[in-house]
């Protein structure tokens, strides 16, 4: 079985949904709700449903929030190897969501995370975790200096090295870790922050980030297509239609499950990507950040319904192609 370890966000999502049509500035009917979340998190419990064997580091407070967060951890099957604060309250995500699940605004109360530092990563039980890993996964909750240091250690165990960007403003802390970086999962806004480009079709992202030190990833774009690269290879697939969304939250974490599943398998680019784009479809059918139905045999399931790849070569692969023929 494949090990994965995962340093990130682990902590409480709070979501309010507008019953109405949103008008700015005035007060909506609507309903809340509250379960376990943070992008690290997200992707750990999908992991561990679709069947890998998943380890969660991530700081949290001596609360009622973070005991809810270690219970989320050992229903999904995850090992839960957090340190806890005693004195201190567990990060919160706040969000308002429209009627149809898309979100409004959010509100992100994570100074915690500020504590997790690199000496941490120190301790021979992290080290010996990090020594055993197949995939190393980090989110950008983490200060810079950890996730650098983080993905520098997992390189040189050997391990494969994954992260997600979690927001426009804080995938900036993910810069000075490209170098060991193998697939970064990002949104347009988020891969705009680092490319400084916005209106970009799906085939433009990879040269754009390219450029900017990333040596493989994926951009996904709502209901447009969602593009993936590694190597001279740029892999696009379509999200199917959906007929009744749930909720956007964690569809990207789910993404991100589905494809490094897949490519911890040995799968290709597309499958990968095709496999990613399954299980967020599967994810935003359901109210909840991770779906409680997602399994390798759902997983198979919604597959059916993903259109196939649309595999193509990067121009840089074009001119070499032509400098090598006869």
């Amino acid at each position: 079985m494949k090990t994965v370890v995962v340093f990130g966000g682990a902590h409480i999502d709070r979501r309010g949904r507008i019953a109405t049509a949103t008008t700015l500035g005035a007060s909506h009917p609507g309903h809340w709700f509250e379960e376990a979340g943070g992008g690290g998190f997200n992707a750990a419990r999908g992991l561990a449903r679709l069947g890998l064997s998943v380890s969660m580091v991530a700081p949290r407070g001596g609360d009622a929030e973070g005991e809810t967060v270690a219970r989320a951890a050992e229903d999904a099957g995850v090992v839960d190897r957090s340190f806890t604060f005693l004195d201190r309250r567990t990060p919160s995500y706040t969000a308002i969501l429209e009627a149809d699940g898309n979100l409004v605004v959010a509100l992100a109360d994570m100074d915690l995370y500020t504590l997790f530092s690199p000496r941490r990563l120190r301790q021979r039980a992290l080290r010996d975790l990090v020594e055993a890993a197949h995939l190393v996964l980090v989110d950008a909750n983490l200060p810079a200096e950890t996730l650098q240091a983080a993905l520098r250690m997992a390189k040189a165990a050997g391990a494969s090295t994954a992260a997600i960007a979690i927001s426009p403003a804080k995938v900036g802390r993910l810069r000075p870790a490209f170098p060991h970086l193998d697939c970064l999962f990002l949104n347009e806004a988020e891969a705009a922050a680092i490319g400084g480009e916005k209106s970009v079709t799906a085939e433009g992202w990879p040269a754009i980030l390219r450029a900017a030190g990333i040596a493989g990833g994926v951009v996904t774009r709502g209901g447009r297509a969602a593009v993936a690269f590694a190597g001279t290879t740029i892999a696009t697939v379509r999200p199917p239609e959906i007929d009744a969304l749930g909720d956007v939250t964690g569809a990207g974490d789910a993404l991100a499950a589905g494809f490094l599943d897949a490519w911890m398998q040995g799968a290709d680019l597309g499958a990968c990507l095709r496999a990613g784009v399954a299980a967020a479809a599967i994810t935003v059918r359901s109210p909840l950040a991770v779906a409680d139905d997602l399994s390798p045999e759902r997983l198979a399931q919604q597959l059916r319904l993903v259109s196939p790849a649309e595999i193509l070569f990067s121009q840089a692969h074009h001119r070499s192609a032509e400098k090598d023929a006869p």
